[in-house]
């Protein structure tokens, strides 16, 4: 009765600022859709669409040769690769030029969610400013078309607000239904109270004392990388000469007869991959650069003054048993006021994120104060039963927002994800700001002052409606024609088809065979992620020119779990080689290069960290003498230590077979001085790391765990204890 009576009173609680909201959402909605209605129509007459995809070498050879372009974007990130295809799609002879690789900052690194910002529209509410609620709204409609445009690469996601206070409901209620008022027509599912009982089935995971009920609403979630390299790849089906590892070194200016000033009309290039520099002339440059944006502005004038505040913000990646596969859990007021996401991706579980100032960089590393902030409030909501241990961190990365702020702020909580677009004297135009799920409306604003600005002959929009690379032809059931036709595995078949839509079948064209009864074809890269070799041997089509592309953004592994990137990298690093013609040098400079990646910027550092040659033997003397006993079923000599000999041995005498790679592999985990051998003190080490969580699934201490049982169960049971024989 309780419940039904705050759910009752939430409606009244919550009528008038519903009443308050509702006619500037309907007046919005209505302009909107006339304008979304004349873009489809504008539309028909974007150009017409290549079904080759160009080479890199032809994009490159496409900018020293093609002459003067309209527009030339630098940065290619989701913004700049926007505003290409906004610009190629209207007509426009289109450039870009990413330093770095497709997605390679900020637009890989974020919560993979589309989403309006809920945490806005209750700024927007409570201090009535309808700039916050404008953003809200056009995310919002934003978010239904990015789900519409690459179906493929995204769905909507259920998302649950734990409620553990009554007052919270009718709260919480009000918010996320007007949520949902303001997405208007657009909104993907109502939102829904649940209670107690209902939210532990659906959400068993959950902290069970004192929860009362719980709200669910809806929200977007994609393949962040995946869908920047589809706007990248869809642009150049439309004529743009887009080229990553094409380095802006310098902007070009000439000066204007009419009016004497100084306009930029290119820039200096540098092919990062062969050092080849050349010019690039166009009308109109753009700024798309993220966290970069005042260092290319400065190119243009060194006076200026920052526009960009940087924010950091960290994720970690769990397993997937941490939450359902289909529900996620926001957390709307951590301990320091800040929002945490804890989202089933990827059949993993992603928790975050951070908010802190931060410096720009190309290299931004998770730390170690950040994990355990997130660790510490996943345990809030988490029920006792289920161990959140430090030791299960596959994974983490830190991004830097690119946001528009005034520069002596020092409060990024408060900042707005709004766009601006400015126009330098020399004819600049800088996009800075926003958020993902706008990048399309965000690119929109841009090439409308370009066109303004520069006098250039295009017309309206055409991007609302256009779908994007794979999205044409893809079904739901597009991967059983996979299965059926190629003989993959169904959970591959079902990646190949979320991960490339229509294109998965060129990837199954070009699958090895296995060898075996089944999977026909598809060789996995690692055995527990449904990746295959082919999607390597693709990915260079697709523009991927460094092993750290291949684990990063062509595939998710390295987002996904830091040691299973570490695996399939040597592999990678041979089929790139062959397809690149790399030589072995050139092989060994990529497989450290990518090492070095996984080691600072996902994780792998801070995730070693936990285990060292300093770490602490916290055991009581019961598990000393169990872990020490089983150390000497290995080291039968009695040397101290153990090496790759001792284990095939114990490994033989209960018929395991396992080659020689795997076993120094898995030795070296615990050879922390490496010296080839582990030390009885390693071993201690471990086991104390293990028991408080710090470590998990070591394979070495599992393997000596099953040996010790495989053998006490091998020991001849005595005659006279046996009851006697026959």
């Amino acid at each position: 009765m309780a419940f039904q009576k705050a759910v009752k009173g939430t409606a009244l609680v919550g009528g008038g600022a519903i009443a308050t909201v509702f006619g500037l959402s309907q007046f919005s909605q209505y302009r909107n859709k006339h304008g979304a209605l004349v873009q489809v129509q504008a539309a028909e007459g974007a150009p017409v669409r290549k079904d080759h995809l160009p080479t890199r070498e032809q994009q490159i050879l496409a900018l020293q040769t093609s002459g003067e372009f309209d527009v030339l974007v630098i940065g290619g990130g989701a913004t700049g690769c926007g505003c290409a295809l906004d610009a190629a799609t209207r007509g426009l002879k289109t450039a870009l030029l990413e330093r770095d690789d497709f997605s390679s900052g900020t637009s890989s690194r974020s919560t993979k969610l589309i989403h309006g910002g809920v945490r806005y529209l209750q700024k927007a509410i409570m201090k009535l400013d309808f700039e916050q609620y404008r953003m809200v709204k056009e995310a919002l409609e934003e978010r239904a078309h990015l789900l519409q445009s690459a179906p493929h690469l995204s769905a909507p996601l259920p998302i649950m607000l734990p409620i553990y206070k009554w007052w919270q409901l009718p709260y919480y209620w009000v918010g996320i239904k007007l949520y949902d008022l303001v997405a208007g027509s657009q909104c993907l599912k109502s939102s829904y109270v649940l209670t107690k009982s209902r939210a532990l089935e659906l959400f068993p995971m959950l902290r069970k004392d004192k929860l009362v009920g719980a709200i669910v609403y809806y929200d977007g979630q994609h393949n962040d990388a995946r869908m920047n390299l589809a706007i990248a790849l869809t642009a150049a089906r439309y004529g743009a000469a887009t080229a990553n590892y094409a380095e802006v070194r310098h902007l070009l200016k000439t000066t204007d007869t009419g009016s004497g000033r100084q306009r930029v009309c290119g820039v200096r290039c540098r092919d990062v991959l062969s050092g080849k520099e050349f010019d690039v002339r166009a009308k109109c440059v753009i700024n798309a650069t993220g966290p970069f944006t005042d260092s290319v502005r400065k190119m243009d004038d060194q006076k200026v003054p920052n526009i960009c505040q940087p924010s950091a913000g960290v994720h970690i990646v769990m397993p997937g048993y941490y939450s359902p596969d289909n529900m996620g859990l926001l957390d709307p007021a951590t301990s320091d006021g800040r929002v945490i996401f804890f989202l089933p991706w990827e059949k993993m579980t992603i928790a975050g994120t951070t908010d802190s100032p931060t410096d720009v960089t190309s290299h931004p590393i998770p730390t170690e104060e950040d994990i355990n902030f997130i660790l510490s409030e996943v345990r809030n909501y988490l029920g006792a039963d289920v161990e959140v241990r430090r030791g299960d961190v596959l994974a983490a990365w830190s991004g830097i927002r690119p946001l528009v702020t005034n520069p002596d702020s020092k409060d990024t909580q408060s900042i707005s994800r709004n766009h601006v677009v400015t126009i330098s004297d020399s004819g600049l135009i800088t996009i800075a700001g926003g958020k993902w799920t706008t990048y399309r409306a965000m690119a929109r604003d841009t090439i409308d002052a370009a066109i303004q600005e520069h006098n250039l002959k295009a017309g309206s929009c055409k991007t609302m409606g256009l779908q994007l690379e794979g999205a044409q032809d893809w079904s739901p059931t597009l991967y059983i024609r996979l299965v059926q036709d190629y003989g993959l595995e169904s959970e591959v078949a079902q990646h190949l088809a979320s991960t490339y839509g229509d294109k998965a079948f060129e990837v199954a064209k070009i699958a090895q065979v296995t060898g075996k009864r089944w999977p026909i074809v598809g060789k996995r890269l690692v055995s527990e992620f449904p990746y295959i070799e082919a999607e390597v041997v693709y990915g260079v089509k697709e523009y991927a020119r460094t092993a750290v592309d291949m684990i990063s953004r062509r595939t998710r592994l390295a987002f996904l779990n830091v040691q299973a990137a570490d695996e399939a990298l040597p592999r990678i690093v041979d089929i790139m080689g062959k397809e690149l013609n790399w030589c072995e040098q050139k092989k060994k400079e990529q497989l450290e290069a990518a090492k070095t990646f996984l080691y600072y910027e996902m994780g792998y550092k801070v995730k070693t960290d936990q285990l060292t040659d300093r770490s602490e033997i916290s055991l009581v003397p019961s598990d000393i003498e169990r872990y020490k006993k089983r150390f000497r079923m290995f080291d039968k000599d009695k040397k101290g230590f153990i090496t790759i000999l001792d284990v095939q041995r114990v490994l033989e005498s209960i018929s395991v077979q396992m080659d020689e790679n795997t076993l120094h592999e898995i030795l070296n985990e615990v050879d922390l001085n490496k010296n080839g051998q582990v030390e009885l003190n390693e071993f201690l080490q471990l086991m104390s790391a293990i028991q408080k969580g710090r470590v998990s699934g070591s394979r070495l201490a599992v393997l000596m765990k099953s040996a010790e049982e495989n053998l006490r169960r091998r020991e001849a049971i005595p005659v006279d204890r046996s009851g006697g024989g026959l």
